[in-house]
């Protein structure tokens, strides 16, 4: 991926110039919260414009505003002004039910804690996100074999029927990782992926996000505390001011 515009983040006071083959927009986003001592700025006029196939990471320390602009992206929270799309709609301009439906058709998220269904088996964890789709989107769709696929793809396929309180911190992130791509989004968000895991699970989570995510070309946002994951990424981004900076090889 370049550094030349349109794929690189940028502040900006003016508007953004759509392409045909961008597919996440941000457009001047910022994000504010009220205080007693008056408004606390996160972001500030964050601009990106990132095709399928861009994989970046993220850095900055706690509170920096890096997981606030994944959520934003995400479309898991709100910005105080700005815009965001994701292949041409507007998440922000939906009712709840409909944005509800707009990320789980579109946008596939890693968090630090797995978040896995301790009751559910491996498979099931995996299938839960197509459990919600519309009825006639899972019509005729053979979700089960690509499950299966995905499971055996992040080293999974022996154990299928196992509880998450069976796997280990490395293992319950991989199926954490098969269900962000069940639903084969074109956005992937990753919120410290490897923060719980020793080395060399980390290792092996960060080898397997990027594999699958070459082979999909999915856009893929990871925002992590983690030098060693940050180096695997061939563009790399620290948070200064509330603005993500282009960091140099």
């Amino acid at each position: 991926m370049s550094g030349a515009w349109p794929k690189a983040w940028k502040t900006s006071t003016g508007g953004l110039s759509e392409r045909a083959d961008t597919v996440l927009i941000a457009d001047r986003v910022s994000k504010s919260y009220a205080t007693p001592r008056g408004d606390l700025r996160i972001l500030t006029d964050v601009s990106l414009s990132l095709e399928r196939g861009a994989a970046i990471a993220i850095m900055g320390p706690s509170g920096s505003g890096k997981s606030t602009l994944l959520y934003i992206l995400g479309a898991l929270d709100t910005p105080s002004s700005g815009s965001v799309s994701l292949d041409g709609a507007d998440p922000f301009g939906l009712d709840e039910a409909a944005q509800a439906a707009f990320r789980n058709r579109h946008i596939g998220f890693v968090f630090q804690d797995h978040s896995l269904l301790p009751q559910c088996s491996v498979l099931e964890n995996v299938l839960s996100p197509t459990l919600v789709a519309p009825a006639a989107e899972r019509a005729g769709r053979e979700d089960e074999a690509r499950a299966r696929a995905l499971l055996e793809q992040v080293g999974l396929g022996d154990r299928l029927e196992h509880r998450p309180a069976e796997l280990s911190g490395g293992e319950k992130q991989r199926a954490a990782l098969a269900r962000a791509l069940i639903r084969n989004p074109v956005l992937l968000l990753c919120d410290e992926p490897t923060g719980n895991l020793d080395r060399a699970s980390a290792d092996t989570v960060a080898d397997l996000l990027l594999e699958l995510h070459a082979a999909r070309q999915t856009i893929l946002i990871v925002v992590t505390h983690s030098a060693a994951l940050a180096g695997k990424f061939p563009v790399r981004y620290e948070m200064t001011g509330g603005t993500p900076v282009r960091q140099e090889a």
